[in-house]
């Protein structure tokens, strides 16, 4: 960030937020392919682990697709999806099944209605970059979960729809692309939370378009607007539209445009009843390898 940045420039519009994900309930899984990519990545990692809990929460549901494989994964569980979009948990209905019925809960991440210790596993797919401050919903994750409970989580990282920032960026100062965390950031606040052991990796994916139009529609169709305090609050005219797309064409490559993804995946361990600490940079173990079932 820039020494001119304003004080608050990237701080989210809470209600923004969930009023647009409210509005794309109805588009999102039509267009959320890379979603689903990177949540079958993420429940593949919970894979090594003789897991039977009784509660599990899906954090940040959406329509509950994910929620539905959990519950088919943990049949005696009580699956919970939770979402701040009301809309997004009227489309999760769609995926209730008469043998395998889920909870479906309202509520922002940052203020769970949950008993404190009351969760066995937490499972959050690209969802924390939602959250400002990202320290407040980690939080209350380490409440909710009991002390030998598991967090299993992605979230993007900085590198994230680099050309479309950088496009813009050819046009004007405002901020028009979403801020997202380094994945060592991510590391700090979890240890800052309480919560132990963290393992956290980057995958880098990239999903081509014939042209910038048509990601910023796949972007409206999953809610993922631009959310921030310094937004612009004017409509784009189609002169500087044009030069964003002119701009983005600098990346065509082989015929198509990219979209660069950067994908933090990460694990935690429940407090086990110790207090938070402090952080320190570089305490941050890698590799998902590490990863153990816990004695």
């Amino acid at each position: 960030m820039s020494t001119g940045t304003p004080s608050g420039f990237f701080e989210l519009d809470r209600a923004g937020v969930r009023a647009a994900f409210d509005r794309a309930s109805s588009t999102y899984e039509a267009a959320a392919v890379l979603q689903a990519r990177v949540a079958a990545e993420l429940l593949s990692r919970l894979e090594p682990f003789d897991f039977q809990p009784g509660v599990v929460l899906d954090l940040g549901a959406g329509t509950g697709r994910v929620t539905g494989e959990l519950k088919r994964r943990y049949r005696r569980a009580l699956v919970i999806a939770l979402d701040v979009a009301p809309g997004m948990l009227r489309e999760a209905a769609r995926h209730q099944r008469f043998l395998r019925r889920f909870e479906r809960v309202c509520a922002d991440a940052t203020r769970l209605p949950l008993a404190s210790a009351s969760v066995d596993i937490v499972f959050s797919n690209l969802m924390l970059q939602w959250c400002d401050p990202l320290d407040d919903a980690l939080a209350e994750v380490r409440r909710v979960l009991k002390p030998e409970g598991f967090f299993a989580f992605s979230t993007f990282g900085p590198d994230t729809l680099k050309e479309l920032r950088c496009a813009w960026a050819e046009t004007d100062r405002d901020n028009h692309v979403n801020r997202f965390l380094d994945m060592h950031d991510v590391g700090d606040a979890i240890v800052r939370a309480g919560l132990l052991e963290p393992v956290l990796d980057v995958d880098r994916l990239q999903v081509t378009y014939s042209d910038a139009i048509s990601l910023m529609r796949d972007l409206k169709s999953i809610g993922a607007r631009n959310a921030t305090a310094g937004r612009p609050r004017s409509l784009t005219s189609r002169t500087r539209l044009q030069r964003v797309l002119t701009a983005y064409e600098s990346f065509r490559k082989d015929g198509r445009l990219p979209a660069t993804y950067e994908i933090v995946y990460g694990a935690a361990w429940g407090s086990s009843g110790r207090p938070a600490e402090s952080s320190h940079a570089g305490e941050i173990r890698i590799s998902p390898s590490q990863i153990r079932k816990r004695k």
